[in-house]
């Protein structure tokens, strides 16, 4: 599960330390199922790869990607995130345990991350995340709003 978020700038802080920032493109919070596998990953990659959440160089809107040429061009912040699995059906006290857990969790994020890279047309340079299982300080300036959920679970998302 992933939630996408058209930003201006958004950064990572962790203890009180910034470790990762990005100008304008996307900042995703990345949550993993206890049954997600690398082909939700895959999926989850291909879909906010090719969503098109930004305007063309005309300002009409809904007609570009992440993945488009444009100057500067466009990064993605990765942040790991849990608690999107977290539910409330059952009381108050948030039901973590359709998170996956963390040692899977980690090597699925990192191979993600890695299958994104390779999908964006500069790589490395417009990839960028948080710290997996830190406590992290995220701030954002959401462009619009444009936010989005995308669910492997629910791939008419």
């Amino acid at each position: 599960r992933a939630v996408v978020q058209r930003v201006l700038r958004a950064s990572v802080d962790v203890d009180g330390a910034l470790v990762s920032s990005t100008g304008p493109g996307l900042m995703v919070l990345v949550g993993l199922h206890v049954e997600d596998t690398f082909e939700d990953a895959q999926w989850l990659a291909g879909k906010l790869l090719k969503a098109r959440v930004f305007p063309d160089e005309n300002g009409k809107d809904w007609t570009q990607s992440v993945t488009a040429e444009c100057e500067p061009a466009r990064q993605i912040l990765f942040v790991s995130q849990f608690t999107l699995h977290g539910s409330f059906a059952s009381g108050n006290k948030p039901d973590l345990h359709n998170a996956m857990p963390p040692v899977t969790a980690k090597q699925l994020y990192e191979t993600f991350l890695q299958h994104v890279k390779t999908m964006m047309p500069r790589g490395n340079d417009c990839v960028r995340d948080g710290v997996f299982g830190a406590a992290m300080e995220v701030s954002l300036v959401n462009h619009g709003p444009v936010t989005f959920v995308l669910d492997s679970r629910d791939r008419k998302a």
